[in-house]
């Protein structure tokens, strides 16, 4: 028999994190979930839920890693939605220090969610050996990150990158361009301004992108950096129409409002083979 694999989850109360925490347990996977103090509502009670902030710098791990959990899967992040934040390279150095005490307690697999965002301005299909060149704070801190952490722990524990993309659903728990549509049309908009929309993306629902994490970190054959993403790239434009119209919305897109961001590509999106394929594999089993 197979034993039951205890995981723990930084940001176990946030956007993703609440998907990843779900789709753990319908794993039946033993899940300790670290939250923010106060955070713990939105979190499937099932769960062991332990209030700490993580990236304090005086924070004390020993409450969840002691005894050591099988996988670590790292979402705690701050301010992820605003790019060019200062925090991103403020809390650098705590995100690296709560990743090496996890090594030193004796974690077999660390799982840490990445971003598009490390890669900059390319055009076309993302692979694990894309190179880098970030354009926000946000990137840089992700991209350093990652690199730090490969050059650090990748000979003593299996190590994942999950590298993310575009995400949407459950658009009333986080801050996207899907929140802010809803928002809009709540307080009786029927005009939203917007950019071109012209620029293509690779968009998940947020449910199959927490299927996606827990699945990846309950093994070890699939690792490095793994894009989590569909593989395929859809317009920004046609994706938030089809948003508008499978909610109902009463609101129109104002087009070209808004100048598209410097450093978003035309095309561009992960290239997710191997983790279509694994997921297909598991699917089949």
């Amino acid at each position: 028999m197979t034993e039951r694999q205890r995981v723990l989850v930084t940001g176990a109360g946030g956007y993703i994190g609440r998907h990843v925490v779900n789709a753990l347990l319908a794993e039946d996977a033993d899940v300790v979930a670290v939250v923010r103090p106060g955070g713990a509502a939105k979190v499937n009670p099932d769960a062991t839920v332990v209030e700490l902030d993580l990236l304090s710098s005086d924070a004390d791990y020993s409450s969840v890693l002691q005894p050591a959990p099988t996988a670590v899967i790292h979402l705690a992040w701050e301010a992820g939605f605003a790019h060019n934040s200062p925090v991103h390279m403020l809390k650098l150095s705590d995100h690296f220090r709560f990743l090496n005490s996890a090594v030193e307690a004796g974690v077999q697999r660390l799982a840490v969610l990445g971003t598009m965002h490390e890669v900059g301005r390319h055009e076309g299909a993302i692979t694990a050996e894309t190179p880098t060149n970030p354009l926000s704070l946000y990137g840089i801190a992700k991209d350093a990150l990652r690199k730090s952490t490969f050059l650090a722990f990748d000979e003593k524990v299996t190590l994942q990158w999950l590298r993310a993309y575009y995400i949407y659903g459950d658009d009333r728990n986080n801050q996207s361009i899907f929140t802010k549509l809803l928002e809009a049309a709540d307080a009786g908009k029927t005009e939203f301004p917007f950019t071109s929309g012209t620029a293509k993306f690779d968009f998940i629902h947020v449910e199959e992108l927490g299927r996606q994490i827990a699945a990846v970190a309950l093994q070890d054959e699939l690792r490095g950096v793994v894009n989590v993403g569909s593989g395929v790239p859809v317009s920004l434009g046609e994706h938030v129409e089809r948003f508008i119209t499978e909610n109902g919305l009463d609101i129109s897109l104002k087009y070209g409002a808004f100048p598209d961001r410097p450093y978003d590509s035309k095309e561009v999106y992960g290239d997710a083979s191997a983790v279509q394929s694994f997921m297909a594999a598991r699917a089949g089993a």
